[in-house]
């Protein structure tokens, strides 16, 4: 498009954990930490700075939210002065893994209603999306959040046009790869979409990749998500202006 002008989005991209889904994966982290550290850990454990109330939501959201599973376990174990990492790194995550599964089939989580409503919208007002999501289990959620109860037929997994969630990318976010990624398979240009992120580096990844930024405040974390750039941070999608979508605007209801 030349000149000023600028058009409506032609894609939205989404994180899932945080933004579409209340997953349990702080939970799965930090209580697979412990249990290692209480068992098979043991002899490891005083030489290192952990206990369990020191694995706050704040660790979590700051150092291991929105990255993959190897780089996820990594800032954990840095972060308590873990021996040997490279060998624990591997034990951890799949430790974790286990734990998260357990959980998601015994239905501890939840969808973001105002999230799986403002998803419909955009895909029902002739916007393609995409879930983009660093984690392997986003399929798993999203496949679990039955429509019935929001007026629609099946799981939200099928509304997505595309879904680059969980594939071993060169570069994890902050990187953009994984959006750049998203946007190829939509058909669409970075300036011509907008990505909606919960974390610190996902507001990072999406600005490095020239998206529209819309950052969820799901930590009491408005202030952070806003210092990255994000062109607009809620609470609530709810609160996001449909029709300036149109416009290609990231803006609030009035």
């Amino acid at each position: 498009m030349s000149g000023t002008e600028r058009s409506g989005f032609r894609g939205a991209i989404f994180d899932v954990d945080g933004v579409l889904v209340d997953s349990p994966h702080e939970e799965a982290w930090r209580e697979s930490l412990r249990e290692l550290m209480e068992g098979p850990w043991s002899d490891i454990a005083g030489q290192t700075s952990y206990s369990p109330e020191k694995f706050t939501p704040a660790l979590y959201h700051e150092r291991m939210s929105g990255k993959p599973r190897t780089a996820g376990a990594t800032a954990a174990l840095e972060y308590f002065g873990v021996p040997d990492i490279d060998r624990r790194v591997k034990e951890y995550g799949e430790y974790k893994q286990e734990m998260i599964i357990r959980l998601i089939s015994e239905g501890r989580f939840s969808a973001y209603d105002d999230a799986v409503r403002f998803v419909l919208a955009v895909r029902n007002a002739g916007i393609p999306v995409a879930a983009a999501s660093s984690s392997k289990n986003a399929k798993m959620f999203l496949e679990r959040i039955d429509l019935s109860r929001f007026g629609g037929t099946g799981n939200l997994h099928q509304v997505f046009d595309v879904d680059v969630s969980g594939r071993d990318f060169a570069h994890g976010k902050p990187d953009p790869e994984i959006f750049l990624t998203a946007a190829r398979e939509l058909g669409v240009e970075p300036a011509d979409a907008f990505v909606a992120e919960d974390a610190v580096n996902g507001i990072q990844a999406a600005k490095a990749g020239g998206f529209s930024a819309l950052g969820v405040s799901r930590a009491d974390d408005v202030d952070a998500l806003a210092a990255e750039g994000a062109d607009v941070v809620v609470t609530d999608m709810g609160e996001i202006d449909l029709s300036a979508l149109g416009r290609g605007e990231l803006v609030r209801t009035s």
